[in-house]
């Protein structure tokens, strides 16, 4: 690779922040950018599921570690930061990407299944971005978070009420910030996937319910984790320092481009 190159996308110095990072999606997001040359922080729940990915990424000459806090507390992910910034000294990159669904028929959702899907959801990509964007726009240093949205929240999908709505307001919070901080030259995006099979949606992926997929997909698959790596860099890196917040970066195989 170039020198060229190399100055655009690399990440060596910078800190990011994963929220989510024991996931199959954001994991892998978490194993790109730290191949870019970041020091990435797992968060999650879970040190056990961020063992095999922090293997991955260290026996490939990667830095990272697992830090635990729930995403919807904000004291906890206040702790978390203080954590990170005793131990790595920065935080350059956020990624939000704690996230739940239901298939639950639309008069049977009941009350306590909406308020669990908006609170892990919302809530989460609310406080993560309030509480480490407080700290990006205060040290007055730029810095990027990374919201992950959902082809759900650009195209209501059937059988997933609340977790279409959810993710429209992520959508809609990202680029409010986006607004609000590109004086201060915090970037603010969404990420946003179309289909790719994860823990959270493999449930909700029957039979019927893949073959309407493919069939609306021109690329006639799913896709893969790794395949989330290339824009994640981008956002992250300096190759979108310049111009590129409030945007919604697309990987879906074509999906939101399909009509008749």
């Amino acid at each position: 690779m170039s020198d060229y190159l190399q100055t655009l996308f690399s990440l060596k110095g910078k800190v990011a922040v994963v929220i989510g990072g024991t996931g199959e999606l954001c994991g892998a997001m978490a194993e790109g950018l730290a191949a870019a040359g970041a020091e990435v922080v797992l968060v999650g729940r879970n040190a056990e599921k961020a063992a095999p990915r922090l293997e991955r990424i260290r026996s490939s000459g990667g830095k990272g570690y697992f830090a635990a806090a729930e995403a919807t507390d904000k004291s906890q992910l206040e702790a978390l930061l203080a954590s990170v910034l005793a131990r790595s000294g920065r935080v350059d990159i956020v990624v939000n990407g704690a996230g739940i669904n239901a298939a639950t028929p639309y008069l049977d959702i009941p009350e306590e299944e909406f308020d669990r899907i908006f609170r892990v959801n919302v809530k989460s990509v609310f406080l993560g971005c309030q509480v480490f964007g407080r700290y990006l726009v205060e040290r007055g240093q730029g810095g990027s978070i990374i919201s992950l949205g959902s082809m759900s929240g650009i195209v209501p999908l059937s059988r997933v009420f609340s977790y279409s709505a959810s993710k429209a307001a992520v959508h809609n919070l990202t680029k409010n910030l986006a607004r609000e901080w590109a004086p201060r030259g915090v970037r603010v995006n969404t990420l946003i996937p179309g289909f790719f099979p994860a823990e959270q949606n493999r449930k909700v992926l029957s039979a019927d319910r893949v073959a309407a997929i493919l069939g609306h997909t021109p690329m006639k698959r799913m896709g893969e984790a790794r395949e989330l790596v290339g824009a994640t860099i981008f956002l992250a890196s300096d190759a979108a320092s310049g111009f590129v917040t409030g945007s919604e970066l697309v990987v879906d195989g074509g999906y939101h481009a399909m009509t008749i």
